[in-house]
C-alpha cells in the first residue's frame, strides 16, 4: 500500500464509493481500508468531527493522531485539521440521535500503520511524496504519510539561501524531498535541495550574452547577489537602489565552473509580487546515494553523502 500525505486520497473515485453508503464503509472497515474526509469541528474536548456523504464522523481526541495519547502530540494538531482532508479507519458503524449513521474513527491507527510499514522502511538517500503543512523561519514542516510530519531546515531548502521557507513554498504545496537521516525517536529529517540540480546542469539553462529574469536576494558594498534558479545564483557589480527582495534583469557576463561562479550586470531592478520560486527537479528517481553539487573542475567541494 502507498502511504501518502492527507489530502491524496479525498477525491479518488475508490474513497469517494467507500464513504457513499453504510454498506461501503462496512465493507472499508472490514478490510481496514484508509479512508480521508474534511474535518469540520474540534470541539471543546478537542475530538475531530467529520463529514461523510451517508452521515457522520467522529475521531476521539485520543484517536486523533500518534502521540496524542502519551502527550508527544498536542491538541493543536487536531485543532489546525479543521477544513482539512483527516484519514482514518473506521473501528464501528452505528447510529446517531436522528437515526443517521455515526461511524467511530481512528487517525491515530491509519497513522501507526503508515509508521510501522512506510516510515520505519525509510532509509537516507530514499527520495519521498511529501506535502507542505506549515512554515517557520528555521524550517518547512511536512506531511511525509498520513499526517505524520517531518521538518525541511531552511539551509536544506535549496542551494541559493532564502530569508524564509515561505521563499520556496506555499501550505498546501505538493513536493518532493530527501530523507537526509534517521532520527532517534524513529522520524526522519528530509533536506529538497538534491533534487533542485548540480551547479553544472542548472548553469547549462543559461548562456553569457544572455539577460535574463532574476530575484534579488542580498546586498552587500562589494555587489548583489542574484539567485537565477533556487540552486543557482550569481554576483552583480553593485547598482545604486537596489534591495533585496526585487525582480530584476540580469545581463549574464560570464559563467566560470571552475570558481562555480556566475558573473552578472543588473539591467533594471523593480519591485513586484512573487510567488513562491520552487525550481525544476532535475532528479526524479526513487534513491540517491550520493549528490555531487560542484563542477568536477572546481576544487571547492559542495555535496551530500547518504549513510
Amino acid at each position: 500500500m502507498n502511504y501518502l500525505p492527507e489530502g491524496t486520497l479525498w477525491e479518488t473515485p475508490a474513497n469517494q464509493k467507500a464513504l457513499a453508503t453504510p454498506a461501503g464503509m462496512r465493507e472499508a472497515m472490514a478490510a481496514q481500508t484508509i479512508l480521508e474526509a474534511r474535518a469540520s469541528l474540534c470541539d471543546a474536548a478537542h475530538n475531530l468531527w467529520v463529514d461523510l456523504p451517508c452521515g457522520r464522523g467522529l475521531i476521539p481526541r485520543e484517536e486523533g493522531a500518534l502521540g496524542m495519547e502519551d502527550g508527544r502530540v498536542r491538541d493543536i494538531a487536531l485543532i489546525a485539521r479543521v477544513n482539512r482532508p483527516v484519514c482514518f479507519v473506521v473501528r464501528q458503524i452505528t447510529i446517531d440521535e436522528t437515526g443517521r449513521p455515526l461511524a467511530l474513527l481512528s487517525r491515530r491507527a491509519a497513522q501507526d500503520r503508515c509508521r510501522r510499514e512506510y516510515v520505519d522502511a525509510l532509509r537516507p538517500g530514499d527520495v519521498i511524496d511529501v506535502r507542505i503543512t506549515h512554515l517557520e523561519p528555521f524550517g518547512a514542516f511536512c506531511d511525509i504519510g498520513c499526517g505524520l510530519p517531518s521538518l525541511i531546515p531552511i539551509d536544506c531548502i535549496s542551494v541559493s539561501r532564502i530569508a524564509h521557507p515561505a521563499d520556496r513554498f506555499a501550505v498546501g504545496d505538493a513536493a518532493r524531498a530527501v530523507v537526509k537521516a534517521r532520527l532517534p525517536d524513529g522520524r526522519v529529517s528530509l533536506t529538497h535541495k538534491e533534487l533542485l540540480g548540480t551547479w553544472q546542469q542548472n548553469a547549462d539553462l543559461f548562456r553569457p550574452g544572455e539577460t535574463v529574469a532574476g530575484l534579488i536576494r542580498t546586498v552587500e558594498s562589494y555587489g548583489c547577489f542574484v539567485e537565477l534558479t533556487p540552486n543557482l545564483a550569481g554576483l552583480a557589480e553593485p547598482k545604486e537602489g537596489v534591495s533585496p527582495g526585487q525582480q530584476a534583469a540580469v545581463f549574464i557576463k560570464n559563467l566560470i565552473p571552475e570558481k562555480m561562479k556566475v558573473k552578472l550586470i543588473i539591467v533594471n531592478a523593480f519591485s513586484a509580487p512573487e510567488a513562491p520560486r520552487r525550481g525544476k527537479y532535475f532528479f526524479t528517481g526513487a534513491h540517491m546515494d550520493a549528490w555531487d553539487y560542484t563542477p568536477a573542475e572546481c576544487e571547492k567541494i559542495i555535496q551530500t553523502r547518504f549513510v
